[in-house]
């Protein structure tokens, strides 16, 4: 048993996919494979479950993960206290990221990222449906929402404000609502998936389920129905900034504010090791946005 074969384990468990986990580790996946046999033979017990789409750990290779990832980390840090050279990321990153907050702010800084980092290939696949990472063959994915998936570790990269706003022309012909309950009077377009605006008061929380004409699945096209006067809506600060420094939206309802859970988060499985090429991304990317991103 060497090192590298329970590396190559440890990355198999995290991304299911053996050919995935080599390429990491410079291997090819037909050594990729023969490395996880010799690691098998020394224990004497099947690690993984091989079938054609995936493979997934056996009882046996859940139980010795830890003390495998334990087994590196104090190689690592063995190293470490010696001065021995770090891990350079390297090879391909794949990302799933929300469509419009990865064509607003991913791309646009991934140009810093891959300067600093000339080894990484990125592979970035933008949906507003939330893919499964290990069936997707996702290192790392982009999440603006609440998190419930406790099989994922999550690192938050940035807060998620959202406000509430109209463009001038709407509120010029419409009036402007004071309360949320005047929502109620009022067309709104709605982000599919959220049916509830909830406000703080000095009385308490308020739940208004909104109506209008227009509903839609991404961000970028709500935020433009109602830049168009189609009506009011409820948006992140993230994708209307420019919008509200043009005057082509204003905010309303500021001594109420939304009430929400949401965050960007950087998700990845779970796995108390993380490869570096993950690991640099969620650092840049965290330092990038920080408490107060400035999302211009």
């Amino acid at each position: 048993m060497i090192i590298e074969h329970l590396k190559l384990f440890v990355r198999v468990a995290a991304t299911n996919n053996i050919s995935q986990a080599g390429k990491e580790l410079n291997l090819s996946p037909a050594v990729a494979s023969a490395h996880i046999n010799k690691l098998e033979d020394s224990l004497g017990v099947r690690l993984i479950h091989r079938t054609t789409r995936k493979v997934s750990l056996t009882e046996e290779g859940q139980d010795f993960l830890p003390h495998a990832e334990e087994v590196i980390a104090s190689f690592e840090a063995a190293k470490a206290s010696v001065g021995a050279g770090s891990i350079t990321p390297r090879g391909t990153l794949r990302v799933n990221a929300p469509a419009s907050f990865g064509r607003m702010h991913l791309m646009p800084a991934l140009k810093g990222f891959v300067k600093q980092y000339p080894d990484l290939t990125v592979d970035l696949r933008l949906s507003d449906s939330i893919l499964d990472l290990v069936e997707g063959g996702f290192d790392i994915a982009i999440r603006d929402a609440s998190l419930n998936d406790s099989s994922l570790v999550a690192r938050k990269l940035a807060v998620d404000k959202r406000i509430i706003c109209a463009s001038p022309e709407y509120l010029a012909e419409f009036g402007e609502p004071k309360t949320p309950e005047e929502l109620n009077e009022h067309s709104c377009v709605n982000l599919i998936g959220i049916d509830t605006w909830v406000f703080n008061s000095t009385n308490g929380q308020i739940s208004i389920k909104p109506t209008g004409n227009i509903r839609a699945d991404n961000g970028e096209a709500v935020r433009d129905a109602c830049a168009n006067g189609i009506g009011i809506t409820m948006s992140s600060t993230w994708c209307v900034h420019q919008h509200i420094e043009q005057g082509k939206l204003v905010q309303i309802l500021k001594d109420y504010p939304l009430i929400s859970n949401t965050a960007i988060w950087a998700v990845y499985p779970s796995s108390r090791l993380l490869a570096p090429k993950v690991r640099a991304f969620i650092d840049y990317f965290a330092d990038k946005f920080g408490d107060q991103p400035n999302w211009e």
